[in-house]
């Protein structure tokens, strides 16, 4: 089973680690992206992802697949908010299950290292005294 979701709703993280994973699995792991207080010194106030939703799916998609042929996956789901997003809220949810832990966790490495190099989804950090767009895989 593979799930894709964009939204921007607040992310129901038991809900997607309850979606990923069978009998067969050893291993569920999940990766939880959160909205940090603090940027390169600054103070960050709440961050705004903008996206293009079909091709983002498109592409998650895409990184999704390669990561079931280079490892033994079972299940992934992977949730994407976009839109405002308030400080310690989950901005992406990721999990993925397998027979064993180590595909499980380097497919999750991967698809989030992937997801923030090539995904068209692009982050906005807002300050006391203005806002700028982030650029890069932090």
């Amino acid at each position: 089973m593979k799930t894709i979701i964009l939204q921007q709703e607040a992310i129901d993280i038991v809900h997607v680690i309850r979606e990923a994973g069978t009998d067969s699995d050893g291993a569920v792991v999940s990766f939880i992206g959160r909205v940090r207080n603090n940027s390169n010194g600054k103070t960050v106030l709440h961050l705004e992802y903008e996206v293009y939703s079909q091709m983002a799916r498109i592409e998650i998609q895409k990184v999704v697949d390669d990561a079931y042929a280079r490892w033994s996956l079972s299940t992934c789901v992977v949730v994407h908010r976009y839109g405002r997003i308030g400080i310690g809220e989950a901005s992406i949810v990721i999990a993925a299950s397998a027979p064993h832990r180590k595909e499980a966790f380097q497919a999750v490495q991967y698809i989030i290292d992937t997801v923030k190099e090539r995904v068209p989804i692009w982050k906005r950090e807002f300050y006391s005294n203005g806002s700028s767009w982030i650029h890069g895989k932090d």
